[in-house]
């Protein structure tokens, strides 16, 4: 079960003027599931958007990045799960680009405006024939409250569908923000298998968007590991319809701007850390704080170590106060010149090691009420610098050893 992560409520997935999304069940890999979703935008709408760095990157994450630096205006987005359309070659690439002919043809738009998005089996042929002979399903049913059905539709080994909207009162006007994610393994984003789409109505140029949506990544799908895998098909996306018009957010330095970031971010890391609560097995949701670094890359780099350690992961699982796994982490973390001995950590408001040996004070039984929560913060001092950050993770179980070993069974 996912931990601490309530149902969305579809009453609370308030609709986006200008965004209508559409679904069907067309068996792309099991029956009787939603797999492919549709998204219509507007004319007035911009699209920006953040990919995965895997080298192995899918098709139709190599066809959107084309499709968005032609300009054309993008009128439609076209999610399928259950097949990645990854490791495909040429023939992915042509698979790719007949969903999006075919969508363009069913919604009368040119298919450079159409961004397709694959989640799934990696090295395996896209049924392309039952995507397309399901897309006038998937039309037929756009609607602008179909949220919740969206977030089912582009689930894999998620074991519920994830969404978060939030309306925002900015110079005088109401603007939505609402969002869906998926993701439950395979998991660093390096911007796993990690979709992400969020839409508002507000007008907001494109390369602000841009800017926006890069942002906010980076304080929140960027800041998520489940087991350190980067997948082939990450994607997240921003659109903004256009549809009502805020004083400022076409101008960076505003006050307008950086209040409009700050939501956007929030709403951000809402779908971000649902993926991590409903990790593959998971039963605990782990914070992984680090401050007093030099810069963000090494607190990064000591939080991802602690974050990524089976070790230490294991540790939390069992309940096992083993906390030397974490020290070892920080060890490891590629800071060569750290002074050990200036390093401070606490499991919550347990202060365990002291100036880089165990707290005198430190007793184990204190360490394992902690490690019995559904919720804990790990916090790092490293005392030499004012940078900080935070990164957000879960423990192994057996699950996940289960859920990946029978997942193409």
């Amino acid at each position: 079960m996912p931990v601490n992560l309530p149902l969305p409520d579809p009453t609370k997935l308030y609709p986006v003027a200008g965004v209508e999304l559409g679904f069907a069940e067309v068996g792309v890999r099991k029956a009787d599931r939603k797999d492919l979703l549709v998204i219509r935008l507007t004319e007035k709408a911009s699209v920006a958007g953040v990919f995965t760095q895997n080298r192995f990157c899918a098709a139709p994450v190599l066809l959107s990045k084309d499709h968005l630096a032609a300009g054309q205006g993008i009128r439609a987005l076209v999610i399928n799960t259950g097949n990645a359309n990854a490791g495909t070659g040429e023939k992915g690439l042509l698979d790719a680009r007949a969903v999006c002919e075919a969508v363009a043809a069913n919604l009368g738009i040119k298919a450079s405006q159409v961004l397709p998005f694959s989640t799934g089996v990696i090295l395996e042929p896209l049924p392309v024939d039952r995507i397309t002979a399901g897309l006038p399903a998937a039309i037929a049913n756009l609607k602008l409250d179909n949220w919740g059905n969206a977030a089912e539709a582009i689930m894999t080994t998620d074991t519920q569908p994830k969404a978060y909207s939030r309306k925002v009162d900015i110079a005088g006007k109401t603007i939505t923000i609402t969002g869906i994610s998926k993701g439950a393994g395979m998991i660093r984003p390096n911007m796993a298998t990690m979709l992400g789409y969020l839409a508002t109505d507000a007008a907001v140029p494109q390369a602000l968007l841009q800017q926006l949506v890069t942002h906010a990544a980076n304080r929140s799908f960027n800041r998520i590991t489940i087991d350190g895998d980067t997948s082939t098909n990450d994607s997240f996306m921003f659109i903004a319809s256009g549809e009502v018009s805020v004083p400022g957010l076409d101008d960076a330095s505003s006050a307008a701007f950086a209040e409009f970031r700050d939501a956007v971010t929030a709403v951000s890391i809402e779908l971000a850390q649902a993926i991590v609560r409903d990790g593959e097995g998971a039963t605990k949701f782990i914070s992984v704080n680090v401050l007093g670094g030099k810069n963000d890359a090494e607190c990064s780099a000591v939080a991802y170590a602690i974050a990524h350690s089976p070790l230490v992961k294991t540790a939390f699982f069992a309940c096992d106060p083993n906390l030397g796994r974490l020290l070892a982490a920080i060890g490891y973390a590629g800071i060569n010149d750290l002074d050990v001995s200036r390093v401070n950590m606490w499991l919550d408001d347990v202060w365990v090691a002291k100036n880089g040996g165990r707290n005198p004070d430190y007793q184990e039984e204190d360490g394992q009420r902690v490690m019995k929560q559904a919720e804990i913060t790990v916090k790092v001092d490293l005392a030499r610098g004012g940078a900080e950050t935070t990164v957000w993770t879960c423990d192994f179980s057996y699950d996940y050893v289960r859920i990946n070993a029978d997942y193409r069974s």
